[in-house]
């Protein structure tokens, strides 16, 4: 086995993690077969790892990175708001689309983090980290197109966290990619609304 930075075994770790539990669950899921999916021993993921919490943590942090650099990379400002906001929402769709399975390893992992005594922190980071990464699309926004907001940062960050949250649970669960589009473009319409 090559020797490789700390840092980087952690990633490493935490990307089998998030294939074994969207594979078995994370219920499921084992340090174990953790370490087989990433070809270590399982002395090098107790070394990487000091607690399940510091595991899903990383794993809740890594998935929400996935989906934010997704959006942050199809986020340019076009011709018009609407166009700008559509074409984030469609690199997230995409992403939906491309990894079901990621997306609904996110559903369990709160909920596995509000069933399971002294993990309930883990869900909430789990929705401030959605808060943060939609605040900072906005920041952007509003620096990169010189936008002024009806409503606070936090607020329409916090709305589009819970508008895509519910969006994408009701696409993993009824499977109609045709409401997921027309929805979409009623959530852009009242977005660019809450801009002056």
């Amino acid at each position: 086995m090559a020797r490789m930075p700390s840092a980087e075994r952690r990633r490493q770790l935490t990307e089998a993690a998030i294939r074994a539990m969207a594979r078995d669950g994370v219920a499921k899921t084992t340090t174990r077969s953790i370490a087989a999916e990433a070809g270590v021993s399982l002395s090098v993921f107790h070394y990487c790892f000091d607690s399940k919490q510091a595991l899903l943590e990383a794993v809740i942090t890594t998935l929400t990175d996935h989906s934010v650099t997704v959006v942050k990379e199809a986020l340019r400002p076009r011709d018009t708001l609407e166009e700008t906001v559509a074409a984030g929402f469609r690199a997230y769709w995409d992403h939906v689309r491309a990894h079901p399975e990621a997306h609904m390893l996110t559903y369990e992992l709160t909920q596995y983090a509000l069933r399971e005594p002294g993990f309930e922190h883990l869900a909430r980071r789990q929705y401030e980290l959605y808060g943060e990464a939609y605040a900072e699309l906005i920041e952007q926004l509003r620096r990169d197109m010189d936008l002024q907001l009806r409503v606070p940062v936090s607020v329409l960050a916090r709305y589009l966290a819970a508008m895509t949250d519910g969006l994408t649970l009701n696409y993993l669960v009824l499977g109609d990619a045709a409401a997921w589009a027309d929805i979409l473009e009623t959530v852009t319409a009242h977005i660019a609304g809450l801009v002056r």
